[in-house]
């Protein structure tokens, strides 16, 4: 059951009979707006249950407002880039970073949310596993914004994995290979969904056949089960859901005998931390994550004017591009 919708401060002007900006005054600075008209304002407020954006309110006021951050996974080097550009925006802002981590569960960043909602001010959602009609119904009582996650509606900062799974696949295709095998992530990731668009339409405009499968777990402990589930495919090239479970498929062909590139070429996706550094170095698709974490900060921001708690749907879209490495080579005759 959807919960009741917030009242905002044009509801209260359009009741009030007056312009949006004299309600905003009248709250916020009242020595700016003439008694009766700062008296009326604020009875038509209390009674519609009015209550101010808090992020807007912190930052008006001058007080330091408090941003969570919230991962799937905190081990992942994926997020680090993200952490960081958030953490860096939020702290030039004057705004208190928390972090927390939801272990890959929809229903604990419901949870999460709900306990740190009367501390914190605004929420960034990093790869949220929550649907939708969710992410949707917790937006009208919270600020929030998305990292690698799009809903219409509300403001998003995602780094282009369509255009940069297509690279994957021109890069394959340039070296011979015809046939491909996607390694999914869990079901709920929305990032997966995407990577496998992209794949399967580049792949199918270059004639080159594409599998999926999956779902396996976004670690390196889940690279095992994937690689022997490739070998079965006769597939000439795998790209994994990211670079831990790429990184776990490079150890269980070594341990197989199977020789990469030679017989088999890999890639993954977010150029970790150490990608360059397993063996063969893994060839992935790199994005601006640091970019990305500042980007959700500003979303928020960015409502710092407004007095509903819902902001923009404003997208920002940063670019990918393929980082080649060893991990790739010619198509096995």
């Amino acid at each position: 059951m959807n919960s009741p919708k917030r009242t905002t401060i044009y509801d209260v002007a359009q009741e009030a009979g007056v312009a949006a900006s004299t309600v905003s005054r009248a709250l916020r600075n009242p020595r700016r707006v003439n008694a009766a008209t700062r008296e009326h304002v604020l009875r038509v407020a209390e009674r519609l249950g009015y209550r101010p954006s808090p992020l807007a309110t912190a930052l008006q006021s001058g007080r330091t407002a408090t941003v969570a951050m919230l991962v799937p996974d905190i081990t992942n080097p994926h997020f680090f880039g993200t952490i960081r550009g958030a953490e860096r925006r939020a702290s030039a802002a004057g705004i208190t970073f928390i972090l927390s981590y939801t272990e890959e569960s929809a229903d604990n960043e419901r949870n999460q949310i709900e306990h740190l909602a009367r501390s914190v001010d605004g929420f960034i959602l990093a790869s949220s596993r929550m649907s939708d009609d969710g992410l949707l119904e917790l937006a009208e009582e919270h600020n929030l914004a998305l990292v690698n996650r799009e809903v219409r509606g509300l403001p998003s900062a995602v780094v282009d994995s369509r255009v940069g799974s297509r690279q994957i696949v021109e890069h394959l295709a340039s070296l011979g290979h015809r046939s491909l095998v996607y390694l999914s992530g869990p079901h709920q990731s929305w990032p997966a969904g995407e990577r496998w668009r992209g794949l399967r339409g580049s792949a199918r405009s270059l004639g080159i056949r594409a599998t999926r499968l999956g779902p396996f777990p976004p670690r390196v402990v889940g690279g095992g089960a994937a690689a022997d589930a490739v070998l079965v495919t006769g597939a000439t090239a795998v790209v994994a859901h990211n670079d831990l479970l790429a990184i776990g498929v490079l150890r269980r062909l070594a341990e197989r005998g199977v020789s990469v590139p030679e017989q088999i070429s890999v890639v993954g996706y977010d150029d970790i931390f150490g990608a360059d550094f397993c063996v063969p170095a893994l060839t992935t698709l790199a994005g601006p994550q640091d970019e990305a974490g500042r980007s959700a900060v500003e979303l928020l921001l960015e409502n710092r004017s407004r007095s509903t708690t819902r902001t923009t749907d404003r997208r920002v879209m940063l670019p990918s591009h393929l980082v080649i490495r060893d991990s790739t080579g010619p198509a096995p005759a």
